[in-house]
């Protein structure tokens, strides 16, 4: 079975490979279904990119990651503080903020995304990227969709990247590569043909396959793109048929009744037209009895569809004809809040799973030591956030014991909690030192004054 695998690629997962290619044709504005009829204008108002880029903004904003010890002790936290600093690194050195940022469009689009962690021997450090997930396939234990066993990643290289990479030459201008990974093996098939087989060096898969959004008892996930695609298309329909009607409007049709044959009808001011005694002309007028805001009513019904559909209210594009509270606004936004929520849970889990991948590399090849540690996901807030009201509100939970100041800190907004925490350390010890310092010398002072006889303040010594 496995010395075919590269060829059975080709009959898995037909469905979810033709679902891909049509929704990426929609998001870049293929949107209009069946043949278009020469003449007709077709407009397309591509409000899913739109939605699509708006909610993932919505989604990274201010994300972050923060590694506490498993144990409450000094050589814990100095091993966290370092974990943390080395992913930071790692996130530096690859570029990750553009990265996901990228790979979350891409997933919201598809309806799943991808990351690849592995070693680079060659520049001695982690290298991550997010293959097409239109190479991906996944194979997983059963009913058990979170236990998956094997991966196997496909592409293609240029005869030239084939040689450089493999030293192999090429027949035809492209190479098919597949990457097959479990837990203890890995083999790689150039043209459906076995070029090595190892085992894993890793000791796990090196792939992070997530959903965007989950299907129950599925393990593939859906697009953003699927709930609004036939609102989409209405909406184009709709302003493509007000735009001819508009146009119509514009170059009226002249109407002749019981007239046989015309000729040199011109529509134009001050025009004379010569018609038989009994025969009637007019222009038609396609806007009258308020027909149009027929067509305009139907498009608002149709912009709201799409709003309540993507779960992204007006408000979150800024455009608010009302001035609301801080909590009217929450509530206006409570949509676009609880799917970027279910999102963030799915992410959450993927992100952590990444991020450990990257501290085992980083202790298998460059011989780092960075203990037992939880790690975590420090999201940003969805809503706009009255700063100076938040830092009221996290100060009274502070001094009642509530939060610590770590918490406090991530609540409103520090990056790195723990390097701003041990500045706090330091400025209070050398304030303390300071104080000690002058109660001191105003203590001596006092005895001193004390100790001169009347008259004596002044005198030089």
């Amino acid at each position: 079975m496995n010395e075919n695998i590269a060829a059975q690629l080709n009959r898995l997962d037909t469905e979810r490979l033709k679902s891909y290619k049509n929704l990426l044709d929609f998001y870049h504005g293929e949107q209009w279904e069946g043949r278009e009829r020469r003449g007709e204008r077709h407009l397309i108002f591509n409000y899913a990119r739109v939605f699509v880029e708006k909610l993932t903004s919505y989604l990274m904003g201010g994300m972050k990651f923060a590694v506490d010890a498993a144990v409450d002790s000094d050589g814990a936290c100095g091993l966290a503080q370092k974990a943390e600093a080395a992913l930071y690194r790692v996130y530096e050195d690859n570029h990750l903020e553009q990265l996901d940022l990228e790979t979350e469009i891409d997933g919201a689009v598809l309806g799943d995304a991808c990351y690849k962690v592995i070693w680079d021997a060659a520049e001695k450090r982690v290298r991550i990227t997010a293959p097409d997930v239109q190479g991906i396939y996944a194979w997983w234990l059963g009913d058990d969709t979170a236990q998956v066993w094997r991966v196997a990643s496909r592409y293609s290289l240029s005869a030239e990247e084939a040689a450089l990479l493999y030293g192999v030459k090429s027949k035809s201008k492209t190479t098919s590569v597949v990457e097959l990974w479990t837990d203890r093996t890995f083999e790689l098939y150039l043209d459906n043909a076995l070029f090595e087989q190892k085992p894993n060096p890793y000791g796990f898969i090196p792939f992070v396959v997530f959903p965007n959004l989950r299907e129950p008892k599925k393990f593939w996930g859906v697009s953003d793109l699927n709930q609004i695609m036939e609102s989409q298309r209405e909406l184009n329909r709709a302003m493509s048929q007000l735009s001819r009607i508009l146009e119509l409007s514009g170059n009226p049709i002249a109407v002749l009744e019981n007239v046989e044959e015309s000729e040199d009808i011109a529509i134009k001011p001050g025009a004379v037209w010569n018609i038989p005694e009994d025969a009637k002309a007019y222009l038609l007028d396609l806007l009258q009895g308020g027909g149009i805001n027929l067509h305009i009513n139907y498009i608002n019904l149709l912009y709201r569809a799409l709003h309540d559909l993507s779960e992204s209210p007006r408000s979150a594009f800024g455009g608010m004809e009302r001035d609301l509270s801080g909590v009217a606004l929450e509530i206006e936004l409570q949509p676009l809040m609880q799917k970027v929520r279910r999102k963030r849970i799915i992410r959450t889990a993927a992100y952590n799973r990444r991020n450990r991948m990257i501290l085992k590399l980083l202790e298998k090849y460059a011989g780092e030591s960075y203990g037992e540690n939880r790690l975590r996901v420090v999201w940003g807030p969805v809503m706009p956030n009255d700063l100076a009201r938040k830092v009221t509100n996290e100060q009274a939970l502070v001094q009642t014991g509530i939060h610590s100041r770590r918490t406090a800190m991530e609540e409103i907004g520090v990056q790195d909690t723990e390097h701003e925490f041990k500045r706090w350390l330091e400025e209070r010890e050398a304030i303390l030192r300071m104080n000690k310092e002058l109660n001191v010398k105003a203590v001596k002072g006092g005895a001193r004054e004390r100790a001169l006889p009347p008259g004596a303040e002044g005198v030089e010594e």
